[in-house]
């Protein structure tokens, strides 16, 4: 048996991982916490390869120097590097992207890359993760199963800013649709949802819909 690693907290990567455990002739394990991605666990499970869709920590050098490590980012490198792709691309209006597969390395998002693949930003952010969580799925396969090998990046690279909790305010906003591309690009559990902040109330939104120039939300009211 091959062993190989999944590394994820993210709820919307549970059904990834039961699809890997049925995989013939593999052995599958999740790490979920970051202390127990540790160099003790690694030495005694062997790794062929670890699969990090979606983690926000540094993966240690110790661990990325001895293991192949391979992350997912959800954008078309080398455009895009850095932390909060998919609200960094809807506020830039982008509707498509690509998954790109990359193998680890000092910089972030810097390493050598495997495979990319398309993917539509339609939809709030927990169904977005959803359908990268299948397409992720098909190209773990694909570099299992092809034996592919990573090639340089090539191409001007930019770089995204992590968006803060404060990004989310849509109270400046002036278009209808980038109210609606707020609220549905943080509708998504870990993600603080969109919101007016007024003087004695925070009024945070999801689930929105969009029509005939009208949207229609949940609202949330706490006071502050």
């Amino acid at each position: 048996m091959i062993n190989y690693l999944l590394v994820t907290s993210k709820p919307w990567h549970d059904v990834l991982f039961e699809k890997l455990r049925k995989r013939n002739g593999e052995n599958w394990s999740r790490i979920i916490e970051k202390e127990q991605l540790n160099s003790y666990f690694l030495k005694n499970f062997k790794p062929k390869k670890i699969f990090i869709p979606h983690w926000s920590h540094i993966i240690p050098k110790e661990i990325w120097t001895r293991y192949q490590c391979v992350v997912f980012h959800m954008t078309d490198l080398p455009y895009g590097r850095g932390g909060s792709p998919l609200q960094n691309l809807i506020v830039r209006g982008k509707k498509e992207t690509k998954i790109t597969a990359l193998k680890v390395n000092h910089g972030i998002d810097e390493g050598d890359i495997y495979l990319k693949k398309p993917l539509s930003l339609s939809g709030n952010a927990r169904e977005i993760f959803e359908k990268s969580s299948n397409i992720i799925f098909n190209m773990i396969e694909e570099i299992i199963e092809k034996k592919i090998e990573p090639y340089p990046q090539k191409g001007i690279a930019t770089n995204f800013r992590r968006r803060l909790r404060e990004d989310g305010d849509i109270k400046n906003l002036k278009e209808l649709n980038k109210v609606y591309d707020y609220i549905r690009m943080l509708d998504c559990e870990g993600y603080e949802n969109a919101f007016i902040e007024l003087k004695n109330f925070k009024i945070f939104f999801n689930n929105a819909t969009i029509k005939n120039q009208e949207i229609n939300a949940n609202v949330r009211i706490i006071k502050k």
